[in-house]
């Protein structure tokens, strides 16, 4: 028989210091509930489930698109490359213009607003999970587009890490040597 201990949680400043040792892709979110656009850049995008294909994401209850998102029915999720850097700051930059004359962008036929530059996945949206102040999202993706320009160029991934952007790049990449990684997974390839 076991005890559960309650213990107190960790400090926001550990939490927050532990979390910059932590790479994350960078995605942009955009949404429409019939009230305008609204964009949103976030690391938190993580693959659920491939049957039916699931992802999710955390929309933070201090972002002032977060609202509309809750109450979307679908919304479009960016995978941003390195090349794409303004339009992660963009998404990221409180009051930004984020859907201006300025910006690339349109509607899929669908309705929804969309970067068109960018691999993007849209998805309907079935359920919502409220903690503490922030909403995980869980999206069924309904529609995969890939990078529209340049399709037979791999751009390089960007990515968040200790504040700050990063690339992914070959030179990046660990020797097999080192990290066999179908091994790991138990895998012969």
């Amino acid at each position: 028989m076991s005890t559960i201990v309650h213990e107190a949680p960790v400090s926001a400043d550990d939490f927050r210091f532990a979390f910059r040792a932590h790479p994350a892709g960078v995605a942009i979110v955009t949404a429409d509930a019939g009230d305008g656009p609204v964009a949103m850049t976030v690391s938190s995008v993580a693959s659920v489930a491939i049957d039916p294909p699931t992802l999710m994401f955390s929309a933070s209850a201090l972002s002032s698109s977060t609202p509309t998102i809750r109450r979307a029915e679908t919304v479009v999720v960016h995978m941003l490359a390195s090349d794409q850097i303004d339009l992660a700051k963009l998404g990221a930059r409180s009051g930004a213009a984020r859907f201006g004359d300025d910006v690339e962008w349109g509607r899929l036929p669908t309705g929804e607003p969309y970067y068109p530059g960018a691999n993007w996945l849209r998805g309907r949206i079935t359920q919502r999970v409220e903690v503490n102040g922030s909403t995980l999202v869980i999206v069924e993706a309904i529609e995969a587009k890939p990078r529209a320009e340049h399709a037979a160029v791999d751009p390089t991934p960007l990515v968040y890490h200790n504040r700050s952007w990063h690339v992914l790049t070959e030179k990046s990449t660990l020797p097999e040597s080192v990290v066999p990684f179908y091994r790991v997974f138990g895998r012969d390839e």
